[in-house]
């Protein structure tokens, strides 16, 4: 059971981007803790981060033939990215989206997502634990 998880735009920063938002683990602690949580939920877990639009839609166009599932964090991409929402479409295997921070609290923008629409759920508003939900979430979808 393979999983790539994609981290969007700007994800690099995390731990000095504003931690009051996004919190104070950085993109490397979090993606440590998702191979550890994939290992114990028998999962083999790639991670990788991405700022430019087309490096995510190539990312998940490679993804369909040589994985079973996606976590996504699109970044500020899900608000106006119908390119990525149409590469999700385009491709037959699940993709969950995830945020680390609550997007329906915040900013009017970023209240819609129009990536979320292609995906099979979103995850948002648990700091780095919308991504182990969203693996967990993933097993489930998989093992059916």
């Amino acid at each position: 059971m393979r999983v790539l998880v994609i981290h969007g735009a700007n994800l690099n920063l995390l731990g000095e981007r504003e931690p009051e938002v996004y919190g104070t683990q950085t993109l490397a602690e979090i993606d440590a803790e998702l191979l550890r949580t994939g290992k114990a939920l028998g999962m083999e877990v790639r991670c990788v981060q991405h700022n430019s639009e087309g490096a995510i839609i190539d990312a998940l166009h490679a993804a369909r033939t040589e994985y079973g599932g996606i976590v996504l964090n699109p970044g500020a991409y899900a608000h106006y990215s119908y390119a990525i929402a149409d590469a999700v479409a385009s491709i037959r295997i699940p993709v969950i989206e995830v945020h680390l921070s609550n997007v329906a609290a915040r900013e009017p923008y970023r209240r819609r997502s129009v990536t979320a629409s292609a995906c099979s759920g979103t995850i948002t508003g648990f700091g780095a634990g919308s991504y182990r939900l969203a693996l967990r979430a993933l097993r489930e979808m998989l093992e059916k």
